[in-house]
């Protein structure tokens, strides 16, 4: 794929970075590059330095965070026109990557040099004003993330999880096992939630996937209104 195409797909992707200031868009697209990732490569390490502010085009990363005892937590997800918050945070402090990054379906990234980041986020107020924006609202989301941790319970948290995975179609593409890395539990746990909620008819089993039957009564169980699921269980 040429590189003309390369960048008229991440401007469409980042149409915000088209509305820079002339001489700051000759410089970022001068010097960003262009990177792919397959599924299951790795994106950044626990400790790395961080060496590019990165922009998603296609594919999905996954950010987690992993225990002594080898347990994991997903942390967020970066998709198409999309932004590390961590990422930008080290790149910002200066501090190497808290986390771990991995990707989940093949990834192109847009790569924007280090040293060119913080020459524009000096000289360009528009570019400084978007990765600032952009910053606050994926921040806003990992503190969300750290309300579900402290004070929902895994059964809430996994009904939630299921609707913002779910595609159109119900379906998402995601074992027992998966789901539970990225709630930081353990797939015999998920696994008896699942079992349950599929008898009840709102979900159920597929071959590595889950395919949601009943949206409405997984929305109304995450948001706590259905308290006992036996009892709510009895009304479909």
């Amino acid at each position: 794929m040429s590189n003309e195409i390369l960048i008229t797909r991440w401007l469409n992707t980042f149409p915000e970075l088209a509305e820079l200031e002339p001489e700051a868009q000759g410089e970022l697209l001068g010097a960003t590059q262009f990177n792919r990732l397959r599924q299951g490569d790795i994106a950044y390490r626990q400790g790395q330095v961080c060496h590019n502010y990165v922009m998603c085009i296609e594919g999905q990363t996954r950010i987690f965070k992993t225990s002594e005892s080898g347990r994991e937590i997903m942390l967020y997800q970066v998709g198409p026109g999309e932004t590390c918050v961590l990422t930008t945070s080290c790149l910002i402090a200066g501090n190497p990557f808290p986390a771990e990054s991995t990707a989940q379906a093949d990834v192109l990234l847009a790569a924007l040099p280090s040293t060119v980041f913080h020459r524009l986020m000096v000289t360009s107020p528009k570019f400084r004003h978007y990765v600032l924006g952009n910053y606050g609202d994926l921040l806003s989301s990992l503190i969300m993330l750290v309300d579900e941790v402290a004070f929902a319970s895994l059964d809430l948290r996994l009904a939630r999880r299921l609707l913002a995975e779910a595609g159109s179609d119900g379906v998402v593409s995601k074992t027992h096992q998966q789901l539970a890395l990225d709630l930081g539990s353990v797939r015999e746990v998920i696994s008896r939630y699942l079992s349950e909620w599929e008898r009840m008819g709102w979900v159920r089993s597929a071959r590595g996937s889950i395919v949601v039957l009943d949206k409405p009564a997984l929305a109304r169980y995450g948001a706590g209104e259905e308290e006992e699921p036996l009892r709510a269980g009895a009304r479909h």
